[in-house]
């Protein structure tokens, strides 16, 4: 798909979400001004429900690439919008590589990814132990990370609300601290939660 007719629908599915959230979640956008306009950024949120991804693409002020898991691709609408938005497949409980550089050369080149640090929605409720990643590829990159809390909203009409923190910057850390760091981005992302 060509990316001018890539943007272009880009342009048309966000404004069509915006529209939805606006109406049905009444959604409140918080801290837009903490997000820089330029330079690589790792956004990470709570996972609550599939509505959290959209959420995020229509409200982190800049194009953000999404890592996802591989089974939507089986869904045509996911897939579509994978390929519309540059989604980022990962193959869940394996070491996958493809992914990995993907990333890596997507940050390297000033792009913005997302991803959840629970891995699944609710994870830390399901007791799952939070994924490194987002620490990993701070840490490799230089890249900042926005941690990100999604409230509210669990039925429509109900009013959600997204909160954008502070740029965490680990470029003085090395890849034993992925823990230290890993624990902060949660903490943040916890704090902005409430």
């Amino acid at each position: 798909m060509k990316e001018f007719i890539k943007k272009v629908i880009r342009v048309i599915v966000r404004t069509a979400i915006r529209i939805y959230f606006a109406i049905v979640y009444r959604a409140k956008v918080i801290g837009t001004e903490n997000i820089p306009k330029e330079g690589p950024l790792i956004y990470c949120g709570n996972h609550r429900s599939y509505a959290d991804p959209p959420l995020i693409v229509v409200t982190a002020k800049r194009h953000v690439r999404f890592l996802a898991k591989e089974e939507l691709k089986k869904n045509p609408l996911f897939a579509f919008l994978g390929v519309v938005f540059g989604g980022i497949y990962v193959k869940r409980d394996s070491k996958d590589v493809s992914a990995l550089k993907t990333t890596l050369k997507a940050l390297k080149n000033g792009e913005c990814v997302a991803l959840f640090p629970e891995g699944t929605r609710n994870g830390l409720e399901k007791g799952e132990k939070v994924k490194e990643g987002a620490a990993f590829f701070a840490v490799r990159t230089g890249a900042k990370v926005i941690p990100v809390g999604i409230s509210g909203g669990g039925k429509p009409f109900k009013q959600m609300t997204i909160k954008y923190g502070k740029p965490l910057d680990f470029s003085n850390k090395t890849k034993d601290d992925l823990d230290e760091i890993t624990d902060e981005i949660m903490k943040n992302i916890i704090e902005l939660a409430k």
